[in-house]
């Protein structure tokens, strides 16, 4: 996995300036055409928030959105029910750009779009990583592409691919160990964000998994004696993983919950659960800790008397960035520009702020973030394993008010409101341009490969962190119940 800089960085610098490129009006039209449908859809995936692998409405009305618009759509792919792949185009002829539209919701995050704090009654999961307004807007940059191909007669196909359980499910994985992008040229994403950057980057490879402990249960009072906790082999295994911290590289991240700790008191648990994320910026390394951490565990588990077994349910690369199609996204979001609040919003967004540690300016969701491409991320996708197989770049637009983090209640409120909606819009249009522009210049296309070999190295094997056949189709389910 070794990268030549150098060489990448030389490649990069032979590409024409892309921030010539003239606007497409009739894609712009097209979307703003869209938008009051593309918003309508992001409310109903809100509305309804559906867990990993679990998205069946989700799914079924991205599916419906694009098979209205002539998409030729093939459901329940790589073994996963809620995944699918559509099509529009000349198969066979011209690029193959490939959107990806994520769905999953996020578990214990209900809450209403209101800017304080305002759970949902009889709710619990909620989009608080704005996947109801990921899923939207790739779908109406996929229609808006398909309408421009059939305009302009131009050969090349649009692929929309429907992404479940990226919430640590990996559900991308399956997709590409399936073949699913082997004939894709390139690969196109966005998130939901509080602010507008198409700056590129690595992320963190990510390996999670459930440590289920068994035991013997027993009364607690009576006859502790004949009792051997489950708990007990959890919290003993926690002490453990958190003295590791100290002995691991670092940019390591350990995190865990228990999720599942018994039922009483006064039952001595048979029965106990830890689920647990590790995560670096090296495959390898990611490996390594996993491994030492299933050893802690068998330690945990002599020690307390109890058994231990290991279920992986995910497992990702680290995104490989892409210089040469991350100019392309620039130029597309230069053109398009930042999210502008109406008087409304900005009443929305300061209350909102004053819930907040950190209060930025609301000028942000205007202003665009300077390009890099050494982006440095701490977060986790299973877009990496997409990156490593296709030339991919990503974006995104300020669907959050300003100072907004990922996966909190914040995030829930403005991704179903008009403030996502208008950041959804924003991010539809640079995919959709980006795209277009693609398909009328096989040159960057072709670049685009050549950088993405030089980042790979000679000789790449792609080997999976996700070390299983099917998909844990169950683990959201599992860890509710």
């Amino acid at each position: 996995m070794k990268r030549s800089l150098l060489r990448v960085a030389l490649l990069c610098s032979l590409l024409p300036a892309p921030a010539a490129w003239a606007v497409t009006p009739d894609v712009l039209a097209t979307l703003d055409a869209y938008a009051k449908r593309q918003a309508d859809v992001g409310h109903a995936l809100w509305q309804q928030p559906e867990l990993g692998y679990l998205e069946t409405a989700s799914s079924a009305l991205l599916q419906q959105e694009l098979r209205e618009a002539g998409f030729q759509v093939k459901a329940g792919v790589a073994g996963m029910p809620t995944a699918f792949v559509a099509s529009y185009g000349t198969r066979g002829k011209g690029p193959v750009i490939a959107l990806l539209a994520e769905m999953d919701a996020l578990p214990g995050m209900a809450q209403a779009a209101e800017p304080v704090r305002s759970a949902i009654a009889g709710q619990d999961a909620g989009q608080a990583c704005g996947h109801n307004l990921f899923g939207a807007a790739s779908v109406g940059a996929a229609r808006a592409i398909a309408q421009w191909l059939d305009a302009t007669g131009r050969d090349g196909e649009v692929r929309l691919y429907g992404t479940p359980a990226e919430e640590g499910g990996s559900g991308k994985v399956y997709m590409t160990k399936a073949g699913l992008f082997d004939d894709v040229d390139v690969v196109l994403h966005w998130h939901p964000s509080a602010d507008n950057s198409a700056a590129q980057g690595t992320t963190l490879a990510n390996i999670s998994g459930k440590f289920r402990f068994s035991g013997i249960a027993a009364h607690a009072a009576i006859a502790p004696e004949r009792g051997r906790s489950a708990l007990d082999g959890v919290e003993a295994f926690n002490y453990m993983a958190n003295l590791m911290r100290e002995h691991v590289p670092d940019r390591t991240r350990i995190h865990y919950v228990i999720s599942n700790g018994g039922a009483a008191p006064n039952v001595v648990p048979d029965a106990a659960e830890a689920y647990y994320y590790v995560r670096h910026t090296d495959p390898a390394v990611v490996r390594d800790v996993i491994a030492r951490l299933r050893k802690a565990a068998e330690g945990a588990a002599m020690g307390t008397g109890t058994t231990v077994s290991f279920e992986q349910t995910g497992g990702v690369f680290s995104l490989l960035p892409n210089d040469t199609l991350g100019q392309v996204m620039q130029a597309a979001l230069q053109q398009v520009g930042g999210v502008h609040y109406d008087a409304a919003e900005q009443r929305f967004a300061q209350q909102l702020q004053q819930t907040l540690e950190k209060k930025p300016s609301l000028e942000t969701a205007e202003q665009l973030q300077p390009y890099r491409a050494d982006l440095a991320g701490s977060a986790s996708t299973d877009v990496g394993d997409v990156s490593w197989n296709v030339p991919t770049a990503g974006l995104s637009t300020a669907t959050w008010v300003p100072g907004t983090p990922a996966h909190s209640w914040q995030a829930v409120a403005a991704s179903g409101m008009s403030i996502g909606d208008k950041g959804a819009l924003n991010a539809a249009k640079v995919m959709a341009l980006a795209a277009v522009q693609l398909l009328q210049s096989p040159e960057t296309v072709r670049k685009a490969r050549e950088e993405f070999d030089m980042r790979r190295g000679s000789g790449f094997q792609y080997l999976p962190l996700l070390e299983r056949d099917t998909p844990p189709l169950d683990y959201r389910r599992a860890t509710r119940d």
